[in-house]
């Protein structure tokens, strides 16, 4: 789950790390009531890139301030990580300008390969750390921190020297690398983004942007950050997909997937792409998945327009294959099916689960379900389906 950068610096502030004064707002009117003479606009949406996109504007009266409110307010932002659709835009972060002597960068993530927290800084502040890390990697500083300690000041002054600060700056970034730690580990963050942390002209640290990314599976601890959540942000079906405990990713292709285990699922996908086909989604049901779900699954599949074939493929260990056949009954007589499904079952119940489809379709109901003896089978299957789909649509 995503913050927006105002809710990501109220948690800044909460843990003692400097941030601009700002104003968070919905409306025109509400934007029209600040007081002052010069006010950077921040468009809050969950994608970088705002500047460019035309999402962040410096306004230096009060009629432009409105005029900035009233442009963006409602509109859909674009940058090169929303897509061509964008992001809509339903809060404004109003904020008073800092002079800028120099920009950095600060950031931590859980580096999976070292089982461990990283820090990571930079001289290159204000850029996508991905593009430094491509064209200048030797300006990326890192450290690790051991879960046993926990982060050390002597490391946050390792990269405060790479960074060239001095004196009461090097006491400051200390101070603010704490903060970053407990409210990392307090709140069970994945990745947290200082970009930039700026050196302003009195030669204060300060964090003018901010971005955080929470844990999904620890949002139980946390039901406060819970409620942060902006469903207007995300995608509409993956939102879905969350209320009912579903693993759903949209991707761009054609053939939706249903399976059941992340890994049934990856595996699925390679042979779809290996026959030819291209995945519509990643959708994984669970382990202890229900009827109720599989419907719910495959009404979110059939949700996506560019989808032309399903392949629901099952292999059942704790989940039984007959309640799953259940499950595509009885999604499949609650919506108008228009593309073909290619069902393959193994496991606990498999034959009974087959024997459920197979009555259903010869009592004449019209029912478009192929069965498959494979893996291979169903890929070969249901990549031929939705090309005699798409030639039908044509």
């Amino acid at each position: 789950m995503n913050l927006h950068e105002y809710q990501a610096k109220n948690l800044f502030s909460d843990y003692g790390i400097p941030v601009p004064i700002g104003h968070v707002v919905s409306s025109v009117n509400e934007a029209k009531g600040l007081k002052g003479d010069a006010w950077v606009v921040k468009a809050q949406v969950h994608a970088g890139g705002r500047g460019k996109g035309g999402g962040v504007k410096l306004v230096s009266n009060g009629a432009e301030l409105e005029a900035a409110a009233r442009e963006l307010l409602g509109s859909q932002l674009v940058t090169h990580q929303t897509g061509p659709k964008g992001l809509p835009i339903d809060k404004l972060l109003i904020e008073t300008p800092c002079d800028i002597a120099k920009e950095l960068y600060l950031g931590a993530l859980v580096d999976r390969a070292r089982n461990q927290l990283v820090f990571m800084a930079s001289s290159m502040g204000g850029m996508d750390i991905e593009a430094v890390a491509a064209s200048d990697p030797d300006k990326i500083l890192q450290v690790a921190v051991d879960p046993a300690t926990g982060l050390q000041p002597f490391q946050c002054r390792q990269l405060a020297f790479g960074l060239g600060l001095k004196d009461g700056q090097i006491r400051e970034l200390t101070q603010i690398m704490l903060g970053l730690y407990r409210l990392f580990i307090e709140k069970d963050l994945s990745l947290v983004e200082i970009n930039p942390l700026v050196i302003t002209g009195e030669g204060k640290l300060l964090a003018l942007d901010g971005k955080i990314n929470l844990d999904d599976n620890a949002l139980f601890r946390h039901k406060d950050l819970e409620e942060m959540r902006d469903p207007m942000q995300e995608d509409p079906a993956e939102h879905k997909a969350a209320q009912f405990d579903l693993n759903y990713v949209t991707l761009d292709g054609n053939i939706g997937c249903m399976v059941n285990g992340a890994g049934l699922a990856m595996a699925t996908m390679d042979i779809i792409k290996l026959h030819g086909g291209d995945p519509a989604n990643f959708l994984d049901v669970g382990g202890g998945t229900t009827a109720e779900r599989v419907a719910e699954a495959l009404k979110l599949i059939v949700s996506d327009e560019k989808v032309e074939a399903i392949l629901v493929n099952i292999f059942g260990g704790i989940v039984r294959c007959d309640l799953i056949a259940d499950g595509i009954l009885q999604a499949i007589h609650e919506i108008d099916l228009q593309v073909p499904v290619v069902v393959r079952l193994e496991g606990t119940n498999a034959e009974a689960g087959r024997e459920l489809l197979n009555k259903s379709s010869l009592k004449g109901n019209g029912l478009s379900i192929i069965a498959a003896t494979d893996l291979a089978d169903a890929a070969s299957k249901v990549v031929k389906a939705a090309i005699s789909s798409s030639k039908g649509k044509n």
